[in-house]
């Protein structure tokens, strides 16, 4: 079967929110190896920016990662924070794309991810070994980048300027939701206490 995406296949917008929604296993159909040797790390931070974009239309958080073989240059996992859509407490970007790529060596990975990672999702990505981490937005959100990078894992900021944008937005209208991503429902009601006592 002949793939659809290749080596002429312009890499706009379209095509890459088409790599963000289409499902993982299904993308060496969709993409033959001259196409994914031609991606960069821009357009692979961008289908990560889409996929927070993908959870921000869902009413949740909007944070989405992909992640590269390091290798081949295939994307072996993707997800987006679905938190509010499937009421999971840590089902972050991060953490679906591993989900996604299942039970792997991450060793020859990279992770890219919208959004600087959360304590969880930064002890993940050193638990399971990744050798780079590229992180989207480090204006509205940064903290782990050190961390990671003492812990030997190669950090490199690609930030996407619709992506920060978006966060910018979805932290300015559910500025709760956000908190709760971040730091829990206690973090929320806290606030909530707060706010009542001033």
């Amino acid at each position: 079967m002949k793939s659809l995406l290749n080596k002429l296949t312009d890499k706009n917008e379209e095509v890459l929110r088409t790599i963000a929604h289409m499902p993982t296993k299904s993308l060496p159909v969709l993409m033959d190896n001259d196409f994914v040797e031609g991606l960069t790390d821009a357009d692979f931070m961008r289908v990560a920016a889409l996929l927070a974009e993908k959870s921000y239309n869902e009413g949740g958080c909007p944070i989405g990662a992909v992640i590269v073989d390091n290798r081949t240059r295939q994307i072996i996992g993707k997800g987006h924070n679905t938190l509010v859509q499937e009421n999971h407490p840590y089902n972050h970007g991060e953490t679906s794309a591993m989900r996604d790529a299942g039970r792997i060596d991450f060793g020859n990975s990279t992770i890219f991810t919208s959004l600087s990672p959360c304590d969880i999702c930064a002890t993940l990505i050193y638990m399971r070994g990744f050798s780079r981490v590229v992180v989207g937005d480090v204006t509205n959100a940064s903290g782990n980048e050190l961390l990671l990078h003492e812990k030997g894992i190669h950090v490199e900021i690609l930030e996407d300027k619709r992506g920060i944008e978006l966060y910018a937005r979805f932290r300015a209208e559910k500025p709760d939701q956000d908190l709760e991503d971040w730091q829990g429902l206690s973090a929320v009601q806290k606030k909530k206490e707060l706010g009542e006592q001033g």
